[in-house]
């Protein structure tokens, strides 16, 4: 079965077409090869700045989807890290790309076993919207994949509004992708994990630059983005605060008034109001104030073992129903036909009627007797 991507060497790494038929479009800037490796990956920083909102926070609206990506084994060793853009002129996210059937994650894992821990680093948390469908091709890879692990780190969660039409959708898929932790995690980019990120994937960046403090608007909107993705899915995400804590403007107080914006701004019509005893401040925080904090470097986190029996989750697709087996039964199945859909079909119209027939054997040998 040929892959769906093309693959070329470049000077710092490959540049690869996630779709062999695409071509250059003016529509689209960075078409043809939307994913690129090793340090053909990085790109500049006011473009960084821009997409990921960092360090300033975000800027609305934004378009573009960017992930980041690091391929490890289960030691921890990088074995390749990359992007995919988005495609603006098919209208395709970066998450789409990677984790298409037959695409650029499912060969390159395939052809390599020692792969074991998928890290996405993306401005905008996955979707499953109709025409991306993104934690649905994610959920079936990790099916397809039962040794892989994925996690998942966001600077923006991506139409989990009310607003919306498809943020019903979205929520729910988020929660049947964290369903399956702790395969897989669900997590804003915070702290330590901004600075790494402008170490491995952003050209053009001195030393003073990767070591600046997080400034308040982006410690703010990473908060926010932990509180609303815990209340989306129930799962705890890994989050370090950077916010500071003082006397005049308790921790405490800061936390109780942004979980509440954080949660009737995700849940609208419903009320999840904090009451403390001690009167609540009006925070009004400069935004480019650097917050004070004493820098801790960001370290790999550790990887993920999964047990076999892991419980399985719901489906994602509100459509769609999901193969029913387990991680262990799925480890043997590489890769399906494109058919197995019909042929699973067909087979069951047979097993029906197979069973039909055997009901009016056993049926007429009793009229007999």
């Amino acid at each position: 079965m040929e892959p769906l991507y093309e693959e070329y060497l470049a000077n710092r790494g490959t540049i690869v077409k996630p779709y062999y038929w695409l071509s250059f479009s003016l529509d689209c800037s960075n078409c043809p090869y939307h994913i690129r490796t090793g340090e053909e990956a990085r790109v500049p920083y006011t473009e960084f700045y821009q997409i990921f909102g960092f360090p300033y926070g975000p800027t609305y609206p934004q378009p573009k989807h960017l992930t980041f990506y690091e391929l490890k084994t289960s030691s921890g060793s990088l074995v390749q890290k990359g992007h995919a853009s988005s495609c603006t002129g098919n209208n395709t996210h970066p998450e789409s790309m990677l984790f298409e059937t037959n695409g650029y994650f499912d060969s390159t894992i395939y052809n390599n076993d020692g792969i074991r821990h998928i890290i996405l680093y993306s401005n905008h948390s996955p979707c499953n919207e109709a025409d991306h469908c993104c934690i649905s091709k994610m959920y079936n890879f990790l099916i397809m994949y039962p040794d892989v692990t994925l996690s998942v780190y966001f600077s923006q969660l991506y139409h989990i509004e009310a607003e919306f039409p498809a943020s019903g959708w979205n929520r729910e898929a988020l929660r049947s992708l964290a369903s399956l932790w702790p395969k897989v995690t669900l997590s804003p980019i915070s702290a330590g994990i901004w600075h790494s990120l402008l170490t491995n994937f952003v050209s053009g960046v001195s030393g003073s630059t990767v070591l600046q403090p997080i400034l308040t608007g982006r410690a703010l909107a990473d908060r926010y983005n932990a509180y609303a993705i815990n209340a989306i899915t129930g799962v705890k995400p890994y989050f370090m605060d950077v916010l500071p804590q003082t006397k005049e403007y308790p921790n405490i107080a800061a936390q109780a008034a942004l979980e509440s914006y954080a949660l009737n701004n995700v849940f609208a019509g419903q009320s999840f109001q904090v009451t403390s005893e001690q009167p609540q401040p009006n925070l009004t925080p400069d935004l480019r104030v650097p917050v004070i904090f004493v820098l801790v470097p960001f370290r790999d986190l550790p990887p993920i073992h999964v047990d076999q029996n892991l419980y399985k989750p719901r489906n994602v697709v509100r459509h769609l129903n999901m193969p029913q087996m387990s991680f262990q039964e799925a480890k043997d199945l590489r890769r399906p036909p494109i058919a197995m859909p019909v042929e699973r079909a067909e087979i069951t119209e047979q097993l029906a009627s197979t069973k039909e027939v055997d009901e009016k054997k056993k049926k007429k040998k009793k009229g007999k007797k």
